[in-house]
C-alpha cells in the first residue's frame, strides 16, 4: 500500500503577501485578536494553577505539588492537559481539584490524573466526580493505562450534598476503576499524604499501588475516628475528649505504611522519596501492553509543509467571516497531504484520509462560503457552507462507516451553524439522515476526537462527532474562537419572543419591553457560548491555542494506535481503494 500512503495529494497552498493583506478583514488584525483572546484564556488557566497554597509552602513541607509531580513523571514535550478550567458548579476554589490530561510515561501514552494537593490537601469538591469520569472514559475509549497521583484528604464536608449522591457522584469513580480492571485496562496509583474515607478508596481502587513512606489510606481518618461516639451534642467535656483523641490520631493516623505494606500488603511498593514513587510508575509503564508504532504507521512522520502559526491569519475570530477549511487542515496534517473522499459531492463537508505522526486518520470538517448555483439540489435557495445539507450528511454517513470498517480513528473539525431547515429540508430527509449519522458513528467503535474551530450549533454539533451524541468521542477541544450553543442568540430570541411580539402588537401595547428582553437573551446566549464558559461547564474538554492543536492530534492518534482492540491490516483496507477508484 506504499503507493497509497507514502505520498498523498498535496493539500493547501503557500500564503503570499497579497493574500495576507486580503485576509486582514476590513483592517482587523486577526492574529492579534486571536492572540489576545488566547492570553485571556491563559490567564484563567494560570489562576487554576495558582489555586490554594503556594508552591513554596508545599515544598517547605517536604512535598512536591501535583504540577511538579506531573513534570517529573511525564516524558518532556508530551503533556496535553484536559479539563483545566472545568468547574461546572462554580466552586469558590476555581477548580474541581483534579488535574488530568494525555501524556507519555516511559514512551507509552497514558491518561494521567492527580489531586491538587495545594487546595484543601486534595479534597473532594463539587464537580470533581464528573471530571474523574471524563478521565476514566478517555482511558476506556483509547484502551490505555490510567495513572493516578493520589493525595486526597477526603471531602469538603460542608458541601456534601453537591457531590456525595447520584449516579455520577463521588462514589462512581470506584466502580469505574473496577470496570477498567475488568476490561484489562491497567490503573496505577502513586499515593501521597493522608487519604481517609473517600480518599482511602481513591487509593485502594486502582490495580497496583506505589506508596510514599509517609502516606496512608483508611476507611476513616483522624477526625472521623475521634468522633465515633459523641453524646449526640457537643459540650466542654466532649470538646476536651475530641482534642485528646485528635492529637493521638494526628500523630499516628490509621492505615499507615506499616499497616498496608507490612500487614495487608495492599501497597505493592513503598519509597523513601517522593520521586521514588514516580520512578516506580515510570518503570511499570515501560512494560505496559502496546504495539510498536511501526506496526500501524503507513509512512514516516512528517511535519506539515506550512507553519501552524499561519492559522492565526487563516481562521477569523469573527464567526460570520468566511475562510478555507482545507488551508487549516494543511497546517495540521503530515506533509500537508490528503486523500479526499467524494470531493465533488456534498461540497459543504470535507471528508478525507490524512496522516498524523505517520498514522492514518479520517478527517471531517465544515467548509465555509457560497456553495454555487443549484446546491442544495432539493431547494430553490442557495446553500452556504457551515450548514449541513442532504449530500453532506450522506457523505459523512458513508465515510465514517468505511472508517469503522478499516479501523481508522476519526478527527472531526466543527464550524457549523446547523442543519438546513424547512419543508424542503424535511422532504429531503435531513431529520432522518442526521439520526442516521449518529447511528453510523456509534456502529464504528473507533476512537474519535473533535475540534470546534468556531461554531458548534444545534443538532449539527451532536451529529458531527459531538460528545453528547456518541460514546466514541475521546475528548473535545475548543479554540479562542469557539462558540457552542443550541442556536445563535439572536435566533433564540426570535424563537422565544416572536409570538409575544405579535400579541403585544395586536393589543396595541408598546414593543420596547419585549425588544429589550430579546436583546437581553441574545446577550446572555453570547456570554454563555464563549470559550472559557464552554470549558468551565464541560462543553469542551480544553481550550487550546491554535499553535498547540497538532500536539493534541499527535497525542490522540498515538494513543488510539498504541493498543487498539481490533485491527484492519493495511493491505485489506477498502476506503483508500474506494477513493482512488
Amino acid at each position: 500500500m506504499k503507493s497509497y500512503f507514502e505520498k498523498m495529494t498535496d493539500l493547501g497552498s503557500e500564503l503570499k503577501k497579497g493574500r495576507i493583506r486580503w485576509m486582514t478583514w476590513d483592517g482587523d488584525d486577526n492574529t492579534k485578536n486571536l492572540e489576545d483572546a488566547e492570553a485571556q484564556i491563559n490567564e484563567a488557566v494560570n489562576q487554576v494553577k495558582k489555586a490554594g497554597f503556594s508552591t513554596e509552602k508545599i515544598n517547605a513541607r517536604g512535598e512536591m505539588t501535583v504540577w511538579q509531580r506531573l513534570e517529573y513523571l511525564v516524558d518532556p514535550g508530551t503533556w496535553n492537559p484536559l479539563h483545566t478550567l472545568f468547574n461546572p458548579l462554580a466552586n469558590d476554589e476555581g477548580t474541581t481539584n483534579v488535574i488530568d490530561g494525555l501524556g507519555r510515561i516511559s514512551g507509552k501514552w497514558a491518561v494521567i490524573i492527580g489531586f491538587d494537593n495545594k487546595v484543601m490537601a486534595g479534597a473532594w469538591l463539587p464537580g470533581q466526580s464528573e471530571n474523574i469520569l471524563r478521565a476514566t472514559d478517555l482511558s476506556k475509549r483509547l484502551n490505555i493505562p490510567l495513572v493516578w497521583l493520589v493525595n486526597c484528604s477526603g471531602a469538603k464536608l460542608p458541601e456534601q450534598e453537591k457531590f456525595y449522591a447520584n449516579r455520577r457522584g463521588a462514589g462512581t469513580p470506584f466502580f469505574r476503576h473496577a470496570e477498567l480492571a475488568q476490561l484489562g485496562v491497567p490503573v496505577l496509583a502513586g499515593i501521597y499524604g493522608t487519604n481517609p474515607a473517600g480518599g482511602g478508596y481513591q487509593g485502594i481502587s486502582p490495580a497496583v499501588l506505589f506508596a510514599h513512606k509517609n502516606c496512608n489510606i483508611a476507611v476513616g481518618g483522624a477526625g472521623i475516628v475521634s468522633g465515633m461516639a459523641p453524646k449526640g451534642y457537643f459540650d466542654q467535656e466532649t470538646a476536651e475528649l475530641l482534642i485528646e483523641k485528635t492529637k493521638q490520631f494526628k500523630s499516628k493516623p490509621p492505615g499507615s505504611v506499616k499497616i498496608h505494606y507490612d500487614e495487608t500488603g495492599f501497597f505493592r511498593y513503598v519509597y523513601e522519596e517522593e520521586q521514588g514513587v514516580l520512578d516506580g510508575l515510570k518503570e511499570y509503564m515501560k512494560d505496559m501492553p502496546s504495539y510498536h508504532p511501526k506496526f500501524y504507521r503507513v509512512a514516516e512522520p512528517q511535519a506539515p509543509r506550512f507553519s501552524v502559526e499561519e492559522m492565526y491569519r487563516l481562521l477569523p475570530l469573527e464567526p460570520k467571516k468566511v475562510y478555507d477549511f482545507d488551508e487549516i487542515l494543511a497546517r495540521l496534517v503530515d506533509g500537508s497531504e490528503h486523500m479526499e473522499f467524494r470531493p465533488g459531492y456534498g461540497p459543504e463537508v470535507y471528508t478525507g484520509l490524512c496522516k498524523i505522526d505517520g498514522f492514518l486518520v479520517g478527517c471531517i470538517g465544515n467548509r465555509q462560503g457560497y456553495l454555487g448555483i443549484g446546491y442544495p439540489e432539493y431547494a430553490d435557495y442557495p446553500g452556504m457552507g457551515g450548514k449541513l445539507y442532504r449530500q453532506g450528511l450522506i457523505k459523512m454517513n458513508e465515510f465514517v462507516t468505511l472508517c469503522g470498517r478499516d479501523r481508522i480513528p476519526v478527527i472531526w473539525f466543527q464550524d457549523t451553524s446547523g442543519i438546513d431547515v424547512g419543508d424542503l429540508a424535511e422532504k429531503a430527509e435531513l431529520l432522518g439522515l442526521g439520526q442516521s449519522l449518529i447511528y453510523s458513528i456509534q456502529q464504528t467503535d473507533v476512537p474519535m476526537m473533535l475540534i470546534v474551530l468556531r461554531k458548534g450549533s444545534a443538532a449539527a454539533h451532536y451529529v458531527m462527532g459531538g460528545p453528547t451524541a456518541n460514546r466514541h468521542n475521546a475528548f473535545t477541544l475548543g479554540t479562542a474562537a469557539t462558540e457552542i450553543s443550541v442556536m445563535h442568540g439572536e435566533t433564540a430570541a426570535v424563537a422565544t419572543y416572536a409570538r409575544r411580539l405579535v400579541k403585544e402588537k395586536d393589543a396595541g401595547r408598546p414593543l420596547d419591553p419585549v425588544i429589550e428582553s430579546m436583546n437581553q437573551l441574545a446577550r446572555e446566549y453570547h456570554e454563555k457560548s464563549r470559550p472559557i464558559f464552554c470549558a468551565k461547564t464541560g462543553l469542551v474538554d480544553e481550550i487550546v491555542a491554535l499553535k498547540d492543536l497538532r500536539n493534541y492530534l499527535v497525542a490522540f492518534t498515538g494513543a488510539a494506535y498504541q493498543n487498539p482492540k481490533s485491527i484492519c491490516p493495511h493491505h485489506q483496507m477498502i476506503l483508500p481503494r474506494i477513493i482512488r477508484g
